[in-house]
């Protein structure tokens, strides 16, 4: 069964992130054998709500901003799924994207199969690449296989269809016992590669679905072209065979207590070293300060960052892994997106835009912040003050961020590896000079210098 699956790979998680007692020697990590395709390396990713992001909320008035998008330093399109949506049992007017009547089709509220396929191309043309965001683990309960293929389908001791979790009322959950459908979904999947041209999937609730499809299928996939994978789940065996990038749930909710006060900057450092005790040295980690679920249903950034936000952005986009901006980031949006309904994201004017201009095309110039090694730089008194260098060969990067709502000063005087001059990302005017030793940032400051 596939909630079997499922416990098994959480038990293999929890056996290798437990403490080590008495001396005994930890189980070896998460081994990988997944090969990244070559453009991944360096890339960024921006996730793409079509519905919202333009009064229109379809592909072809999305399309529009791709060059803006390119300006803004984005490599990877992941577009939240592109299908019909089922209408029975749908939630709000529109329903949830999530909602899956029909795997190969396009929904025509975003559009028709062209306009889609110009979306693609042109991103293409630009220097991007596409995924798709993948919904394995259950479909709308209209979806054609309910009828035609009832045995595709988990159901209750009465024979009745049975929603994965019990609020989700708009789904129905898939029976991965069944071979005929696994054929099926990875058919389904495969289908987008060669028809539409899309680089990989962001796979939803990955950890829902039995981990031997995701291994089996990567390979499949690959006969067509090579796919990144980006699976919605934490558990390091993902990466064995299956991913190339997972969510690091556990650093997000990390950023929001340090911004709520509830933690301090060390439990960077302790999520870190539980990191690298687990996963593989190739394994990428999604770093992320808001997407679709959490901006609907958990606050905005500012409400659950307030003025951390650009600290937290810093880190997001400097720290080991990859950073993800989601739709209406770079422009401030306000509001919580309505996920069933309408609800246009509010574009305006924003210092934020450079902001994030800057960070995201820094991690894509510097192969020190995409794979570099992190040197920490403990400052002794200065609990709040993040500071680390990233190097790859000759290049470096150092970063500095004041994890705190007061104003900190401090020095690097004895300090190895940070004399020269450093040029802050943000500004080509600004000169960092840390051989003047003296240092102040004000509440929730950064500097992100490149060694010249």
């Amino acid at each position: 069964m596939r909630i079997r699956a499922l416990f098994l790979g959480l038990s293999l998680f929890f056996l290798l992130t437990a403490c080590q007692k008495g001396g005994e020697t930890p189980l070896k990590k998460i081994q990988s054998i997944v090969t990244h395709p070559h453009w991944v390396a360096g890339a960024t990713i921006y996730e793409v709500n079509i519905r919202q992001y333009t009064p229109e909320g379809t592909f072809s008035a999305f399309r529009a901003h791709l060059p803006r998008l390119k300006k803004l330093g984005v490599d990877i399109l992941w577009l939240m799924p592109v299908q019909p949506i089922g209408i029975k049992n749908r939630k709000g007017s529109l329903g949830s994207y999530y909602s899956i009547k029909d795997y190969r089709a396009v929904n025509p509220e975003f559009g028709d199969s062209g306009d889609l396929k110009a979306l693609i191309n042109e991103a293409h043309d630009l220097g991007m690449y596409v995924i798709l965001d993948w919904v394995a683990n259950h479909t709308a309960w209209d979806h054609p296989w309910a009828q035609k293929h009832p045995g595709f389908y988990e159901k209750d001791k009465s024979g009745a269809f049975i929603p994965p979790v019990a609020d989700w009322t708009d789904v129905i959950s898939l029976d991965y016992d069944n071979k005929a459908m696994r054929d099926s979904m990875a058919a389904a999947m495969r289908f987008w590669l060669e028809e539409y041209n899309m680089d990989g999937f962001r796979c939803d609730v990955a950890e829902m679905v039995p981990l031997d499809f995701w291994d089996g299928l990567r390979p499949w996939l690959e006969e067509v072209k090579p796919v990144f994978m980006l699976a919605e789940g934490e558990t390091a065996i993902l990466h064995n065979r299956a991913f190339d990038m997972t969510y690091s749930w556990k650093m997000f909710k990390t950023f929001n207590a340090i911004a709520r006060g509830k933690k301090k900057a060390a439990a960077i450092d302790e999520l870190l070293l539980e990191e690298s005790r687990i996963y593989p040295p190739t394994a990428l980690r999604m770093r992320f300060i808001t997407n679709h679920d959490e901006n609907s249903w958990n606050g905005t950034i500012a409400e659950r960052l307030g003025p951390a936000e650009r600290a937290m952005a810093v880190l997001m986009c400097t720290l080991p892994g990859k950073p993800l901006l989601y739709s209406g980031q770079e422009a401030g949006n306000g509001k919580a997106l309505r996920f069933f309904d309408k609800d246009t994201i509010e574009w305006r004017e924003s210092p934020l835009t450079d902001f994030y201009a800057a960070l995201f095309n820094s991690y894509r110039r510097h192969p020190a912040l995409h794979k570099g090694d992190m040197k920490r730089l403990p400052l002794p008194g200065k609990p709040a003050v993040y500071a680390f260098l990233r190097q790859w060969k000759n290049e470096q990067v150092l970063v500095i961020v004041n994890l705190s709502g007061k104003r900190e000063s401090f020095t690097f005087e004895g300090m190895t590896g940070i004399s020269g001059t450093w040029y802050d990302i943000f500004s080509a005017e600004t000169v960092i000079d840390p051989e003047t030793h003296s240092w102040r940032l004000p509440p929730w400051g950064y500097a992100v210098g490149i060694l010249k």
